[in-house]
């Protein structure tokens, strides 16, 4: 008798409770006062939820932005030597021609130095050398003279071609020869102004599609070789498969490499 008089009073005093506890909110509603007074319910008597476990996967860090995915990052093709900063190794200087006078070939200092001729001085490479789809950069300089300091000479498959830079005077860039038409007088022909004992930055890219190069950070020749026909002024017949000439100036040159762009990357 005793329990169930205990339990009568409990739940007297639960049903009360809850009256008490929704009164404000009755009145609230004749008021037009619903929301906020709910608020101020659960803000006094929050419900505390069970808690759940998350059926989804744990967050994974994101990576840096700047970091490109795995699946992306490349690194290039090894480049190739061709002048160690030391010896004439790999190389010949050319004497034939309008080479019959050149001047002094020297190393000096990491410098690949082609002293004035009369006319030309030159050196081609005796090595295995790619034909298409490579890259060829170097730093060169005009040391003393008013024409071109770098004549170089390269293969774009079976055919050859010369970047000219200096030329005609001392301004003119270009290639030699597209179409039968030299440097001067294609649509590759441009100017540069150029400062004696100044370095500039040389990047020569053949590709399957184009010719491209740059001076510095300005392209200077994009051209599309499809269907062109390409040759050497006859006063470069003697360079390929890669060379390099000057013209009545003297020349300096250095890092001088070449990359294989069809071959796989490095690891």
């Amino acid at each position: 008798m005793f329990l169930r008089t205990l339990n009568t009073m409990k739940e007297i005093s639960m049903r009360r409770a809850i009256q008490n506890a929704f009164q404000p909110l009755a009145a609230a509603v004749a008021c037009g006062m619903v929301l906020p007074v709910i608020w101020a319910v659960c803000l006094v008597n929050p419900v505390a939820a069970d808690p759940v476990e998350s059926e989804q996967p744990a967050a994974v860090a994101d990576a840096p932005e700047d970091a490109p995915p795995a699946t992306e990052q490349k690194t290039l093709p090894p480049k190739i030597r061709l002048f160690d900063g030391k010896t004439l190794d790999g190389w010949k200087v050319l004497d034939q021609i309008d080479f019959l006078g050149h001047g002094p070939v020297l190393v000096k200092d990491g410098e690949l130095i082609l002293s004035q001729g009369q006319a030309m001085t030159g050196i081609k490479w005796e090595r295995d050398f790619p034909k298409m789809n490579y890259e060829i950069t170097l730093e060169t300089r005009r040391i003393q003279g008013g024409d071109f300091f770098c004549g170089m000479t390269f293969p774009v498959g079976e055919s050859h071609c010369s970047l000219i830079l200096g030329g005609w005077g001392g301004m003119m860039t270009g290639l030699s020869c597209v179409d039968g038409f030299d440097a001067s007088e294609n649509e590759t022909t441009g100017f540069a102004n150029f400062v004696n004992e100044k370095w500039y930055q040389v990047r020569l890219r053949v590709t399957e599609e184009k010719i491209e190069a740059w001076l510095d950070d300005e392209q200077i020749v994009d051209l599309e070789h499809a269907d062109r026909d390409l040759s050497l002024r006859w006063e470069m017949d003697q360079m390929p498969p890669f060379g390099i000439a000057t013209w009545y100036t003297t020349g300096g040159y250095r890092n001088l490499e070449v990359r294989r762009l069809d071959q796989p990357a490095e690891d």
